[in-house]
């Protein structure tokens, strides 16, 4: 048996289609191509029952690099830490004021598009500086 290449990372939330948008623009995916026949994903959706209109979204690297995001409607909410979390790359290669100048205006970005800053953990001489955040409905990533 062979090893895996690629998977997907599937996020539990409320509104698949606005936690989808967020990370597209966040990590500047797109939306994948609605099924042959269909011209947008809407069209598609009409097509389903009515529990499961809305009831999921994708993303997609452009690239083809990245990892598909997948978002599924659950009936729960949030109710602990995730156990699992997106590092975003965005300090990678850069140390110092650089490194923090770099995730805080990306912060500052991403805040823009409804996602709050936890916290800012300045470089202490062991661990860089990364910036723990949370996107539109709460599930937690770092900026590193």
């Amino acid at each position: 048996m062979g090893s895996v290449k690629q998977f997907q990372v599937t996020f539990d939330c409320a509104e698949p289609a606005r936690v989808a948008r967020f990370w597209c623009e966040a990590l500047g995916y797109v939306e994948p191509p609605p099924p042959e026949g269909f011209a947008d994903w809407a069209e598609f959706d009409r097509t389903q029952p009515p529990e499961e209109q809305g009831s999921w979204a994708a993303c997609v690297d452009p690239t083809g690099v990245g990892p598909r995001l997948y978002f599924q409607r659950v009936p729960e909410g949030r109710v602990v830490k995730n156990r699992v979390h997106l590092d975003v790359r965005v300090g990678s290669g850069l140390v110092g004021e650089e490194r923090l100048a770099a995730l805080k205006a990306e912060a500052e970005r991403l805040t823009a598009l409804g996602a709050s800053v936890v916290q800012v953990l300045e470089a202490d001489g062991v661990n860089e500086s990364c910036i723990p955040m949370q996107d539109v409905e709460g599930n937690e990533f770092c900026l590193d």
